[in-house]
């Protein structure tokens, strides 16, 4: 039986992958909560894609499949302590088999950049007691890492394809196949050994929005994460 264990769930409009960096900046009442609690623990918490057709309590809810985040640095943004700033790096991915829903339900006319917004929940938090959740959390199982290689002309292949796409996604400005090669040199994806976490980067630098990723983070071996990349870079 796979071993399931209970997370903080930070529902964001990005993907995470194993092994990226992801610096986030922390202002919302809930969220400082989660970095604290997470801070106090191991220091690790769920990122999942926002799912843009259902809600938890109001709030945005989860895509089912996210990235543990490793909080490698806390620091205040300011002395007031009202914004802190987060380095992370992506572990393993998981599978959400559980949801956990927050305590408070998201305010009518909630304005989470306002002073007032974060007032608004920080009264609600107290009457109903601070030692309760405000963020969503989730029953998780691991899901293990693609193990497998990548050949020297699996990765060649996908590369024209990325440079293929960029050159027609110009269009009618022309660019030269030879200066996307510094695009993938600043990448560091200039490479004669390429890893699974080149995938990842050049799905990254090749996708338009967040949610053309989501299935590649889904992929569970390396036949599957080729073929979506290669869906992602063809021309359509």
């Amino acid at each position: 039986m796979t071993e399931t264990k209970i997370i903080p769930i930070f529902p964001l409009d990005l993907v995470l992958f194993p092994r990226q960096s992801l610096p986030l900046r922390i202002f919302e009442p809930r969220y400082k909560q989660l970095v604290d609690d997470c801070m106090i623990g191991d220091g690790q918490f769920g990122v999942c894609l926002i799912d843009e057709n259902n809600s938890v309590n109001g709030w945005n809810s989860p895509r089912l499949i996210g990235t543990i985040a490793k909080i490698t640095e806390c620091k205040d943004v300011e002395l007031d302590g009202l914004q802190l700033h987060i380095e992370t790096v992506g572990r393993n991915s998981f599978k959400i088999k559980k949801v956990i829903s927050p305590i408070i339900s998201q305010p009518e006319n909630y304005d989470p950049l306002s002073v007032e917004g974060h007032q608004q929940v920080s009264e609600i938090h107290e009457k109903i007691g601070t030692g309760k959740k405000m963020y969503i959390q989730a029953e998780v199982e691991m899901i293990p890492e693609i193990d497998e290689s990548i050949s020297l002309e699996q990765w060649e292949n996908l590369v024209q394809l990325w440079k293929k796409k960029i050159i027609h996604q110009a269009l009618p400005q022309v660019v030269d196949s030879h200066g996307l090669d510094h695009v993938l040199e600043q990448y560091y994806l200039n490479t004669d050994t390429p890893t699974i976490d080149y995938i990842y980067s050049l799905a990254a630098i090749g996708a338009k929005v967040p949610n053309e990723l989501q299935p590649i983070l889904e992929a569970t071996n390396i036949e599957n994460l080729i073929q979506k990349v290669k869906e992602l870079l063809t021309i359509k």
